[in-house]
């Protein structure tokens, strides 16, 4: 028997003028009905995204649904099993990503890429997705969650709950473009952003063996960057495009942004910066359209213009392993799941040095 309550009480934005005023306040609701296909897990912590934000303030081309609880990147202990989720046990702890359900049976979801699940109902998000009940997902600001147990991922031993719930999404968001596109040895990767995903960016292609660079506006985080693994000879500050292209144009065979902008310097700087046959991937989505760019510029260099949509199980589980083996931690603060608000005005207004992390832990 069970000794998961029947409703879930979470941080929630009750309606649009909280979202765009970040304000939330304690919300109960019953989850999904329950399949055998389900965990459900007691909710340890969980990371504040920038995804979040959009969310709840109503920023994304999609209509939130309120009320409305964010928040996934979720680390807790299972508490609830069904019985086909054969890899799972009571008691263990595991993370959750962007993704709390899928089709289960599609090639995608077999191959652990949940996120571009193409079965009945898709990838059903861990907030704001549709359940095949018809219920609205909801996040992990909150005491317990409801999920698919092929969506949680075991959390190795030695790894932190707090440092480690970011790399659920904003991690694997930049891990698994760098994987795909050939970061390595022998390869000069550029972060443009030293921020939520930018500093874990730093970290990650520096433990995969490449040449790492940080592009950023000012001076004013080189000393981070440093610590995060970058020379400090290897620390470019981009704002004077000029300079910048003359000094590292055909330089990187990939540029990784993770800071959103509406108005990408593509054309005039990036493209420029390019060796040729590189790639250059969007990891960070504005909220207008991006700008236009010439298509002779991809085609002169051969380039890529790539995107890159989270991660699946497969790639959070490498991840993993490789934050094990080369100690890749999320510089993060924890606070109160009960300061939701707080924080997530501190999270709009750029405090984040580099992630808050909210915590059943610290009430």
């Amino acid at each position: 028997m069970s000794n998961v309550p029947e409703q879930f009480t979470g941080q929630a934005a009750m309606n649009e003028a909280d979202g765009k005023a970040y304000k939330t306040q304690p919300w109960s609701y019953t989850p999904k009905k329950w399949s055998e296909d389900d965990i459900d897990i007691k909710v340890e912590c969980s990371g504040v995204c920038g995804s979040c934000l959009h969310t709840i303030s109503n920023g994304w081309p999609s209509p939130t649904s309120y009320p409305c609880i964010v928040g996934h990147e979720i680390i807790g202990e299972v508490v609830r099993v069904g019985d086909n989720v054969k890899h799972l046990k009571l008691g263990q702890r595991v993370g959750v990503g962007a993704q709390a359900g899928s089709c289960l049976e599609c090639d995608a979801c077999k191959a652990g890429l949940q996120q571009h699940c193409s079965g009945k109902g898709g990838m059903v998000g861990s907030y704001q997705g549709k359940w095949e009940d018809g219920s609205v997902s909801q996040g992990g600001y909150a005491d317990y969650t409801r999920v698919k147990g092929q969506l949680a991922v075991p959390i190795p031993e030695g790894l932190e709950s707090e440092p480690t719930a970011p790399l659920l999404c904003a991690g694997v968001t930049v891990y698994a473009p760098l994987k795909r596109h050939g970061c390595g040895p022998g390869k000069k990767v550029g972060i443009v952003g030293i921020g939520g995903l930018g500093h874990l960016a730093l970290q990650i292609a520096s433990a995969m063996g490449a040449e790492t660079y940080a592009l950023s506006h000012s001076t004013s985080k080189i000393d981070d960057a440093e610590k995060l693994g970058v020379k400090r000879d290897n620390f470019i500050v981009a704002k004077d495009v000029k300079a910048t292209v003359e000094k590292w144009s055909n330089t990187f065979d990939i540029i990784l942004i993770t800071a959103p902008s509406d108005n990408l310097p593509l054309d005039s700087l990036y493209f420029k910066l390019m060796a040729h046959l590189g790639s250059i991937i969007l990891c960070a989505l504005p909220e207008t359209k991006l700008p236009a760019f010439y298509a002779h510029a991809l085609v002169g260099k051969s380039l890529t213009l790539a995107g890159s949509l989270i991660g699946g199980t497969s790639e959070i589980a490498e991840l993993f392993d490789l934050a094990a083996k080369h100690d890749i931690k999320a510089w993060t603060e924890a606070r109160p799941m009960s300061q939701t608000t707080q924080t997530l005005r501190d999270m709009d207004a750029g405090k984040a040095r580099y992630r808050y992390v909210l915590s059943n832990k610290k009430q």
